[in-house]
């Protein structure tokens, strides 16, 4: 359930209760892939840097374990150890970014696993059942991304597919929840507005899948190589038609800027690759921009990656110490990093709620919305 508490603008500060727990939102989902963060962070840390929500990725969780092995162990809340909301992709990205070994069709899509080469068909129910068996708070639903840009045609036909997808995985959710053995009875489902970047498919699509009463609607197909121009635009044409009493979630999205400029159009939830990524090759965030470790620069310099951060790693570590760990090629030097970069995302969330509480939000944006994406020299 999504409460509205206020609005500033088109931005909204608000709640979203889960049979895991209650989410405050504006939030950012730390992304734990394979049910774990890439740089060696577990569950516990998470709780400690104030993540609020974890997305794990239904495809690879197929493939290796297995998702009936998770369901056998207990679900993947119990597999990871966290107790928070999980939300689960639903594959169709995987499918998108297989491209060369996929093969679509009503049904849904076969395609080659990444890891040994083996046939995999997966369609609207077959996804539904791997995220019951994940037992994950959220589970999406199975779409296809096409990729931007595309032609108008085939981007109108990809939508409609989508949308008798969705009809699909909600009938499959529903009878997967009332199953005796399923592990989470109360899993939610959101769905995915397509359309490349045509407006007039966008705004059709969000008005068909509206109409489904979901728990949370998704914009997808975004940040895949398109102008960050032509990513608001698609977000201000559609939000108008997404349901307000509905929590609005951004995939794949983005840079601190990005998620700013987002949250001032209506969306509420994000995610995001880019802030561990980025720490495993010493790109880190501060508030005044982002600092390369890797310069020579750093080599002595005794202050933490930013002075007054209260992450654990700038209560402790210097940046002269952390770039030696990363020449050294040091384990330790990526959790590090990846430690500060996901706190720094969970503050900056932090501070845009604080900042809509406080009816402050126009001015913070005004101020971070460029320097945060910026390289400090």
């Amino acid at each position: 359930m999504y409460k509205l508490i206020k609005k500033c603008g088109n931005a909204r500060r608000g709640e979203f209760t889960t049979v895991h727990g209650t989410v405050q939102t504006p939030a950012f989902m730390n992304v734990g892939t394979c049910a774990a963060i890439k740089g060696g962070l577990s569950s516990y840390d998470l709780d400690e840097i104030r993540c609020q929500v974890e997305l794990c990725n239904t495809y690879h969780l197929h493939v290796r374990p297995g998702d009936e092995l998770i369901k056998e162990l207990g679900g993947l809340h119990k597999f990871m150890g966290w107790d928070k909301p999980i939300l689960t992709d639903s594959g169709g990205f995987q499918v998108f970014s297989l491209a060369k070994l996929r093969n679509i069709k009503e049904e849904g899509v076969t395609f080659s696993s990444h890891i040994d080469g083996r046939k995999i068909f997966m369609g609207p129910e077959e996804s539904m059942r791997i995220q019951s068996n994940l037992a994950s708070t959220i589970a999406m639903a199975f779409d296809e991304c096409v990729e931007n840009p595309a032609p108008y045609k085939y981007s109108k036909e990809s939508c409609e597919r989508t949308t008798r997808w969705l009809y699909r995985c909600k009938e499959e959710m529903e009878r997967l929840n009332s199953l005796h053995d399923t592990l989470n009875k109360k899993q939610m489902l959101f769905g995915i507005n397509q359309g490349c970047t045509y407006d007039d498919l966008r705004i059709e699509h969000m008005q068909k899948i509206a109409e489904l009463d979901l728990d949370g609607y998704a914009i997808g197909g975004l940040a895949v190589g398109e102008p960050k121009e032509d990513m608001y635009r698609i977000i201000s044409a559609v939000e108008p038609y997404m349901p307000k009493e509905k929590p609005r979630y951004l995939m794949g999205v983005g840079t601190p800027g990005n998620i700013i400029e987002a949250v001032s159009r209506g969306v509420d939830i994000f995610d995001c690759v880019m802030p561990s990524r980025n720490a495993r090759h010493g790109h880190l965030f501060t508030w005044d921009g982002i600092i390369n470790l890797n310069n020579a620069k750093f080599e002595n310099d005794s202050e933490p990656i930013e002075p007054g951060c209260q992450c654990p790693t700038c209560q402790r570590h210097s940046k002269a110490y952390i770039r030696h760990l990363f020449k050294a090629k040091e384990v330790l030097g990526l959790r590090l990093a990846v430690t500060h970069n996901l706190y720094f995302y969970n503050t900056l969330m932090e501070r845009i709620r604080e900042a809509l509480d406080n009816d402050t939000f126009d001015e913070f944006k005004e101020k971070y919305v460029d320097l945060l994406d910026a390289r400090k020299k």
